[in-house]
């Protein structure tokens, strides 16, 4: 047996034994008005805590939701955080959501169900919703607001278009902090490990003015030191200089500031503000990694890369936002106002072909195997205003609740291409000449307006449910400055500059629940969302006209159980079928620069399944697992294919055909019948917690999880080199608990078995993508009141 096969079986049999408390989807949790660190595996004796969610606007009880939502506590995602990830790390923790990256910590990629967009452009619009501290995050670096003194996460899938502020067509991922309270309380988690790898996520707060003002200081510190060696020596073209530890590391610091303002019993204001300071290293592409007909990265070495150019993949961000959300009760109702702002510049450059100049000049001299690239966003405001109101009745048999939502979105970004970079001329050929004019400036402005509703009628044991919601989503891209060689315009004279798409579309969703005794539930659900219009605008770098797709819609349809037979056990379960009409997709053209286009439809079936058990009071065991089946439909679609100086780089099995693209022979790809991209076939996790009582009441614990990645294709077509299967990862977390729970200290290491699963792709040039690295460590965690 392999050392993987060894591996597995072990854990296996730990989790025939007994049970997880922190590792996955379903947690132990509170309701989000309660400071979930306070919280400990014990505080219920035998059986599992009680699980309150909002995602549907209002707290109720997880088993009573119809709608396939999981739920990670903050402690346990504070656990996968220790060793310096970043929002990335709920990937693999709960079925049916996966995330990866191509351009480091700032620009995450989400997808539920297996839907989301592999568009690596800084104005890409992605299906899945981010939602912090009910405030939707729609740029895709906004997305990457890190997650701190988070009280827990709810993971809501299938589209959620009636109740929430954006279009979303694969579902959201909604982050609850802890708030501001009367309670004077508090808590820290550090941690350090390898690579001087280290973490601090804390939150303060308490009583300013007994029963009318609360505060809530919270913050966060990670730190990692460049651990990946540039063996070029340099200097390269545009100045890079190679040497030891010259990648990989990365600055974050964080800060928010929460007042809370009670001046009577019926009116609530909570006024937010935060600030984040980012520096690090952008992704690391590895040229050459995947060998031509083959999937192995086994003779690439993780902590060693030839970059000639890219200046080391630098990226820096500064974000600040805040919001105001108000609550008036006024008896029978409840009037919420949300307002938001927020803002963010920043860059990220990097060597996109991963690697040293190693072929020879093109006909006209120019290099046809390098690559650098660097996005700038010099200004970005996102203005969003909700206004609801509610029925204030919990346990009323009609429940209700309508408002409006308006969004604004500005931002002036800036795309640099290689030639901008370089620092002499080194050789006669244009192509590898300094060109001071090889950048583009866009301007883009989004504005949506919704309004929407929802009611609920509970008969006897059947709850009734029926949302709806209208939306205008208006975008424009304006071409503010096009690339020049001299006084040469590089854009095509026909094409329009000012580029203006529009959606108009309804969402709604229909459920039933079914209380068929006290322990168990079904339900089932239909809806349909939408994503509005996308234009494509960094094509204009490469003196190629904007392009655009159509707004995709989807009706899904999904059934469930919820079930807690015993107090210590609660298993819930959903299947799901759905077709997305109009997909958006993204391919690549002859310069390897993205293209939108709009398939005929895509169809997906799959389940999504977690269980949580407490056989004992000191073992607590959860499992989640998920499958997926989802195809591409369209005989008439093609994705143009690896390809480097006219010859194909991958070894590609899908039917081709040649076309000229941008006066460049190309091979094109069917991809009829293939899977979405990043969509795994399976997802596994687990995990496994033993308490020890010792004799002062203290005790001491063993923690693992693990989780496991089923087939994943990362492009449109289908090859022999692009995919993972079987990804694994293993954490492991040992320490002491003091008798009255509030402080911990422990041993932990992540990715413990050192496992270097590829993670994405750079098609043209073989090159991978890797998963963090191995990390041990120390931490320790405190609560205090």
């Amino acid at each position: 047996m392999t050392s993987k096969s060894l591996l597995l079986a072990g854990a296996a049999g730990m989790l025939t034994l007994a049970a997880p408390v922190a590792a996955q989807t379903v947690q132990t949790s509170t309701p989000p008005a309660v400071d979930a660190a306070t919280a400990t595996p014990g505080d219920n004796g035998d059986g599992l805590e009680e699980i309150t969610v909002t995602a549907e606007r209002r707290s109720e009880n997880l088993q009573r939701v119809p709608v396939s939502v999981a739920v990670v506590g903050g402690d346990d995602l504070r656990t996968f955080q220790s060793a310096g990830e970043d929002i990335l790390s709920l990937a693999g923790r709960v079925p049916g959501l996966y995330a990866e990256t191509t351009t480091g910590r700032i620009f995450p990629r989400f997808y539920i169900r297996g839907l989301g967009n592999i568009d690596f452009y800084l104005g890409a619009s992605q299906p899945v919703s981010i939602i912090q501290d009910d405030v939707v995050l729609e740029h895709v670096v906004l997305k990457s607001n890190p997650v701190f003194d988070v009280n827990q996460v709810e993971v809501l899938r299938g589209p959620q278009g009636s109740l929430f502020g954006r279009n979303t067509t694969a579902g959201i991922i909604k982050f609850d902090t802890i708030r501001p309270s009367q309670d004077f309380n508090g808590r820290v988690s550090a941690s350090y490990g390898s690579y001087n790898t280290a973490t601090v996520d804390a939150g303060i707060g308490g009583p300013i003015v007994a029963d009318k003002i609360a505060f809530r200081l919270s913050g966060l510190y990670q730190h990692r030191d460049d651990w990946i060696d540039n063996t070029f020596t340099g200097p390269g073209v545009d100045g890079t200089r190679g040497g030891k530890d010259k990648l990989g590391g990365f600055n974050e610091r964080d800060v928010r500031l929460q007042l809370l303002f009670t001046p009577t019993e019926t009116l609530s204001i909570n006024v937010s503000g935060h600030a984040r300071d980012y520096d690090g290293s952008s992704t690391i592409f590895h040229r050459g990694a995947l060998v031509r007909g083959s999937n192995s990265v086994a003779r690439e070495p993780r902590s060693r890369v030839a970059l000639d150019e890219g200046d080391n993949n630098p990226q820096a961000y500064k974000t600040y936002g805040g919001s105001v959300n108000a609550a008036w009760d006024f008896g029978a109702a409840t009037l919420t106002s949300i307002t938001a702002y927020e803002t963010t510049s920043g860059y990220s450059r990097g060597d996109t072909d991963g690697g040293v100049r190693q072929l020879p000049l093109n006909a006209n001299g120019g290099c046809i195997d390098c690559g650098q690239s660097q996005g700038n966003i010099r200004d970005l405001d996102q203005w969003t205003q909700e206004l609801r109101l509610a029925s204030s009745d919990a346990g009323a048999a009609f429940k209700w609740q309508f408002g409006g939502f308006y969004f604004d979105q500005r931002d002036t970004t800036d795309f640099y291409q290689r030639r901008f970079f370089l620092t002499a001329p080194f050789v006669a050929a244009n192509s590898n000449t300094n060109n001071p004019g090889n950048w583009v400036r866009l301007h883009d402005a989004n504005t949506s307006w919704a309004v929407f509703g929802q009611a609920s009628y509970t008969i006897d044991r059947l709850t009734l449910t029926a949302g709806g919601r209208y939306t205008e989503d208006d975008k424009r891209t304006i071409l503010v400055k096009p690339a020049t060689t001299g006084a040469t315009v590089n854009f095509p004279a026909t094409a329009p500059r000012d580029v203006k798409l529009t959606g108009k579309e309804p969402s709604w969703d229909v459920s039933a629940l079914y209380e068929v005794d006290p322990t168990a539930s079904i339900y089932a659900r239909v809806a349909r969302g939408f994503r509005g219009p996308t234009i494509q605008g960094r094509s204009a770098v490469f003196g190629s006209a904007f392009t655009t797709a159509d707004s995709e819609t989807i009706t899904s349809y999904e059934a469930g159980v919820k079930t807690r037979p015993f107090d210590n056990l609660r298993f819930n379960a959903t299947g799901f079928y759905y077709r997305v009409n109009d997909i958006q997709l993204n391919g690549n053209d002859a310069n390897g620069n993205g293209v939108l286009f709009n398939a005929d439809h895509a169809d997906a079936y799959g389940f999504e399944a977690e269980l949580e058990w407490r056989p004992i009071r000191n073992i607590t065991f959860s499992l989640g697992g998920s499958a997926l089946h989802s195809e591409i439909k369209d005989k008439n679609v093609y994705a143009q294919v690896c390809a480097l100086a006219g010859q194909v780089t991958c070894t590609v099995q899908d039917p081709t055909i040649r076309r000229t693209i941008f006066g460049a022979p190309a091979v094109l790809a069917q991809i009829d019948g293939n899977p979405l991209p990043n969509a795994p076939e399976y997802q596994i996790d687990a995990a496994v917690r033993y308490d020890i009582p010792l004799s002062n009441d203290g005790g001491l614990f063993l923690a693992t999880d693990f989780n496991l990645q089923g087939y994943t294709n990362f492009v449109l077509y289908k090859t022999r080199e692009f995919y993972a299967n079987g990804n694994f990862e293993l954490g492991l977390k040992a320490g002491y608990t003091t008798p009255d729970g509030r402080y911990e200290i422990a041993a932990f290491a992540r990715n413990l078995t050192r496992e270097k699963n590829l993670k994405g792709v750079i098609e043209n040039y073989n090159a991978a993508v890797f998963n963090e690295p191995r990390v041990v460590g120390v931490s320790l965690s405190g609560k205090f009141r």
